[in-house]
């Protein structure tokens, strides 16, 4: 998507690449032999049947949400290769991903794929999965390597042809991520882990809003980029943050995911408290939180606004912003910081 990654050019495959497409290193994990009887296996994903003939030994996630998805239900001996990060990874897979290749901070060339010898290959975004991005679908399942898209980024109302980042005519819900972690679960043989990690969101967002009320409290959410900034529209992931906890977006009556709308409109809408991406990457200006607060508190337009005069600032990674594992990490940390400033019971 715009936000998170550089588009480079598709490389014409030579050959050798042809060669490379379906095979490379990568040992099955322990499980894979003993699940290989419930193959073939069919997936409807994003208007594509995706077919698997056996689990997937070294699958290519080409964004960080499915990466940590694919982590998370410990398949990181099965991946041969990650790309397009926008934060660290989260803390209890440091170790899983260590041993994972990054083939690139940003979107990474066809070759580059190809040359990971993927047997499955996954991605978070429409974009990165399509013209303009890595290759799109159709060019991978060519040399038969099954493709797979979050269906978060492809979801009833999800429009990705209006320019941008997209827009939303319906709000996204979580069961979006859910049917997402029950999907790559099933892919790789390994449906029970998805239930099970599934339960295990589905009860820490219970546990971030009980008795939670933030009625009245309005938020913005600032991904990145000072001079024409990207705020969330009514109805991506900071859309599910915000019903959640209970709390508006002042941007609600704008569908677009990530609008790029003035500072001057923002004064007008002066927020009570302001959602800030902290971000590592180093594709747009003002990516981590420290260099937005920094414009936030001296630049002409903002410096008076409610939120930045009494420093109601709520950090967030780049990933709880997106669709994705860690939307439920945002929905956590909104609520324990507007009980912390004291503005929800």
């Amino acid at each position: 998507m715009l936000r998170s990654a550089y588009r480079p050019a598709l490389l014409l495959l030579t050959p050798a690449l042809l060669l490379t497409a379906c095979g490379g290193p990568g040992e099955a994990a322990p499980d894979a032999g003993r699940s290989a009887a419930g193959y073939p296996r069919t997936i409807a994903n994003c208007g594509h049947q995706v077919t698997l003939e056996s689990a997937p030994k070294h699958a290519v996630s080409l964004n960080q949400g499915t990466t940590e998805i694919l982590l998370s239900l410990g398949l990181g001996d099965r991946l041969a290769g990650t790309a397009t990060w926008t934060d660290p990874v989260m803390k209890d897979l440091e170790k899983a991903n260590a041993s994972v290749p990054r083939l690139a901070e940003n979107n990474p060339s066809f070759e580059k794929v190809l040359d990971a010898g993927p047997d499955f290959v996954t991605a978070s975004f429409v974009s990165t999965l399509g013209t303009g991005g890595v290759a799109t679908r159709e060019q991978f399942e060519k040399l038969g390597v099954p493709t797979y898209v979050s269906p978060s980024d492809c979801a009833t109302g999800k429009d990705n042809g209006s320019g941008g980042d997209g827009s939303r005519s319906a709000p996204l819900t979580l069961d979006a991520v859910y049917g997402e972690i029950r999907d790559l679960a099933r892919a790789f043989g390994v449906d029970e882990r998805g239930d099970k990690l599934v339960a295990r969101l589905k009860e820490r967002v219970r546990t971030a809003t009980d008795g939670l009320d933030a009625s009245g409290v309005s938020l913005m959410y600032w991904f990145a980029n000072a001079q024409s900034p990207y705020l969330a529209g009514c109805c991506g992931a900071p859309g599910a943050i915000t019903r959640a906890i209970g709390a508006e977006n002042v941007f609600s009556d704008t569908h677009d995911e990530w609008p790029q709308i003035n500072w001057e409109t923002v004064a007008d809408r002066d927020p009570d408290v302001i959602v800030i991406g902290d971000l590592t990457r180093r594709s747009e200006t003002a990516e981590t939180a420290q260099a937005k607060i920094r414009f936030l508190e001296t630049h002409p337009a903002t410096r008076n606004l409610t939120a930045v005069r009494k420093k109601r600032y709520v950090l967030l990674s780049g990933q709880a912003m997106n669709p994705s594992i860690r939307t439920v990490e945002g929905i956590e940390r909104v609520a324990a910081g507007l009980r912390d400033l004291g503005l929800a019971k």
